[in-house]
């Protein structure tokens, strides 16, 4: 196991972060650009918390739970998650799903929507859980690198199978196993990210836009092409266009995916590197073509048809924000029953009717069928074994790789 080390982070990983908080997924919530209320991003004075807390790394011995568990006295779970990620009842006074859970188990949620950032949440909690203390959260949502730190660091949970009948049963192949937790023996996904390329066709004349390459390299682009601000997106893609595998990546790799986006930015051929606000930009035709998420995709096209994407014949990136139940949680058992909850096929299918995101619940077709056929057939939600197959994940990265990585990334768009 990693031992945490209690230093400052380093000057590219503080710039990820500003990156996010003000551009990427931590500036704009998944709907609110859309839906055009705005967000209200965090001030960037609150990196202050990301500091030294000089607190020592809590001991962790073999996995064996660190935790009283309070859950059969105590019939309530604390909930963490990303804002707009959650299905809502029409009046947006309920949350459907949770209130049937509540009913059904008598166990009552208290859902928080008080994660922004990953960097911006683990900043949070990080005292907590480097001192051994309950952080008063028992199940987080985190995205698969931050995740893996917190694996690495022992600060998370090991999950009791028992209780997960249906996520066991029914996790999406695609899954299973990721090389941070390999069985999934402290995580579960929420939902999968796919980075996918998206295109405007009146921008581009009525052409398809399906490769890296064509982004890189086609003149009728040139000036009106977007790439994402975070790394793993951005050089993933390219690794992928390159003939090279994101999951077995090494550094000479990585920096010749950063030489050939230097090229890219020095032709000017790319527009900017963005966050999701890419979506203004793509809807009006400024941005022809770009590396997108296909979440976004999957709202913007209800509103606008001359939106498309593509799956390059080469593979798309993927990502997953997972559930996760902190060390020293108090009601492990409640959360591990939620968690469970949400791999039932007709749950499942509601949530993901409503954040339009990949479900990665095996059986849910059916069910989501029911709820809207065009949602059950959208491959950004349902993949497809075709799709499925062609999906790549950014490897796990050690500290000091993540410090260099960043910094390189950093120097490349600019921040």
């Amino acid at each position: 196991m990693e031992q945490y080390e209690p230093d400052r982070l380093s000057a590219a990983q503080l710039a990820a972060m500003r990156r996010s908080l003000t551009s990427g997924r931590g500036a704009l919530t998944r709907r609110s650009l859309l839906r055009a209320t705005g967000a209200g991003a965090l001030a960037v004075g609150g990196l202050s918390t990301l500091s030294a807390c000089g607190i020592p790394a809590a001991k962790r011995e073999g996995g064996a739970p660190a935790s009283d568990d309070h859950s059969a006295e105590e019939k309530e779970v604390n909930f963490s998650n990303w804002t707009e990620y959650m299905d809502v009842s029409d009046d947006e006074k309920h949350h459907p799903t949770l209130d049937a859970f509540t009913g059904r188990t008598g166990i009552k949620v208290k859902y928080t929507e008080d994660i922004n950032d990953n960097d911006e949440f683990f900043g949070k909690i990080k005292p907590q859980l480097a001192a051994g203390q309950d952080t008063g959260r028992d199940l987080i949502i985190l995205t698969d690198w931050l995740a893996a730190r917190l694996i690495r660091f022992g600060w998370v949970e090991k999950l009791d199978a028992s209780r997960l009948p249906h996520a066991y049963a029914n996790l999406s192949g695609q899954f299973r196993s990721p090389d941070w937790d390999p069985g999934r023996a402290y995580s579960y996904p929420w939902a999968g990210i796919p980075t996918v390329i998206a295109y405007n066709t009146k921008a581009t004349g009525g052409r398809k836009v399906d490769s890296v390459t064509q982004l890189l390299d086609d003149p009728k682009l040139k000036g009106r092409v977007g790439f994402l601000s975070e790394m793993r997106d951005s050089v993933g893609m390219t690794l992928l266009d390159m003939g090279k595998d994101p999951e077995k990546v090494t550094e000479a790799d990585y920096d010749a995916a950063i030489g050939r986006l230097q090229k890219g930015v020095d032709k000017k051929q790319i527009r900017r590197f963005t966050g999701n606000d890419y979506i203004s930009d793509l809807a009006k035709g400024d941005i022809a073509a770009c590396v997108a998420w296909g979440g976004d995709i999957t709202q913007l096209q209800s509103d606008n048809p001359d939106v498309q994407y593509a799956i390059p014949a080469s593979g798309y990136m993927t990502s997953t924000d997972n559930m996760m139940v902190p060390a020293k949680a108090r009601h492990q058992a409640n959360a591990e029953r939620l968690m469970d909850y949400y791999y039932e096929p007709p749950v499942a299918a509601k949530l993901a009717a409503y954040i339009n995101y990949v479900c990665p619940v095996d059986g849910v077709r059916a069910e989501l069928t029911k709820i809207d056929p065009k949602l059950a057939a959208n491959t950004l939600i349902l993949p497809d074994q075709e799709m499925a197959a062609k999906s790549h994940a950014f490897r796990a990265l050690s500290s000091k790789e993540e410090t260099a990585y960043e910094a390189k990334f950093a120097k490349l768009i600019g921040a």
